[in-house]
């Protein structure tokens, strides 16, 4: 009698989570440095995102893409057939590997955040995957064109050839990074701003991260950088780079914006443990200064937004003092990879850079 009270007693599910969650099925997100079957690209064509500069933003593209397709399969899409003649071209300039091209009109490039987060269960012959796909809702309705990027997860399974799910969970790839082992790290600033889910408070944005990613423990830090207009996303300040290392951005300058609020992540960073209870090892990343639009404007340029692939680690780099630094850093934090640095003082133009535009299949 008093089980079948407790059970009566349970709160009711979510009407938005489906009663076989990713996580109730055995689903885990993993790590973005465990084994890659592919990485997901898209080619830069809005000139609107990068006014005057879509030609820069197309090479630091090719760089990226040549890069990772030394360790793995890349899949670009292209807009349509100009661009695609275009694309190859400047993607054999730039030394990539056969390339998978698709023909699938993109609002913009930032596949990130818009793309499918697959998450994975079992190992080895039994090992099955799962893509979900989280609402896209242009980093709080600020870009009303962007948003037709949110159905990129259907119209791309049948070449994912993964099965999709839908998630009401207003959520973009770049405000969330997870270690593989069942820990995700975020911010308040963006998932528990009111222009994402205002219907949620924090305790009900953890069960839908716990439920969609598989994951059990959700670390919260506070503010991202100035310039960023998606509300503080988590990839332009602290990324793990193993179950239990990570790397976070802190300014030096005590009169940068960024001073205050970075300092502030470091020691709460300082304070936390993984899902097992064990405290995280942080090494810290260098700022690259301020890196402005041509209006003036102060741009997200950090070297946090590094991507990682099978055979490397792609780096933004701005030009500045602190480039050869943040390599060094990056070196250490992943002595199997070679670093690749890529200049991308254009490509944040468009307000983000090499992490923002590509999104990992993992094997």
């Amino acid at each position: 009698m008093a089980s079948r009270a407790r059970r009566a007693a349970r709160a009711p599910r979510p009407v938005d989570l489906p009663a076989h969650t990713p996580r109730a099925q055995g689903y885990l997100w993993p790590a973005e440095w465990e084994p890659h079957e592919a990485t997901w690209l898209a080619w830069p064509h809005d000139p609107l995102t990068w006014p005057g500069c879509v030609d820069r933003a197309e090479q630091a593209m090719a760089q990226l893409a040549a890069a990772v397709s030394q360790g793995e399969t890349v899949h670009m899409l292209v807009k349509d057939a100009a661009t695609e003649q275009r694309a190859r071209g400047m993607l054999a300039a730039a030394g990539a590997r056969p390339l998978r091209l698709h023909r699938e009109r993109t609002a913009d490039s930032w596949f990130r955040d818009y793309g499918p987060i697959v998450v994975a269960r079992g190992r080895g012959r039994t090992r099955q995957r799962l893509a979900v796909d989280f609402t896209f809702n242009a980093w709080g309705n600020k870009y009303a064109t962007l948003k037709a990027d949110d159905d990129i997860p259907w119209r791309t399974r049948a070449v994912v050839g993964i099965p999709v799910v839908r998630s009401a969970l207003v959520l973009e790839g770049g405000s969330i990074e997870g270690n593989g082992r069942g820990t995700l790290l975020t911010t308040t600033q963006c998932l528990l701003h009111r222009n994402r889910n205002p219907h949620l408070v924090r305790e009900e944005v953890e069960l839908r991260l716990r439920e969609w990613l598989g994951v059990r423990h959700v670390l919260w830090l506070g503010e991202g950088i100035e310039g960023d207009d998606t509300d503080g996303h988590i990839d332009d300040i602290t990324r793990f780079t193993g179950p239990r290392t990570l790397v976070t951005a802190v300014e030096d300058d005590p009169r940068d914006r960024n001073h205050a609020p970075l300092e502030e992540n470091l020691r709460r960073l300082r304070a936390m443990a993984d899902q097992d209870g064990q405290p995280l090892e942080v090494a810290t990343l260098p700022m690259p200064g301020r890196v402005k639009a041509g209006d003036g404007r102060r741009l997200p340029a950090s070297y946090a937004n590094f991507c990682i692939a099978n055979a490397c680690v792609c780096v933004p780099v701005f030009g500045h003092r602190n480039d050869a630094k943040a390599l060094r850093v990056l070196r250490r934090a992943f002595p199997g990879r070679r670093i690749v640095p890529i200049r991308c003082e254009k490509l944040v133009e468009g307000m983000g850079t090499l992490h923002c535009v590509s999104q990992q299949v993992p094997r």
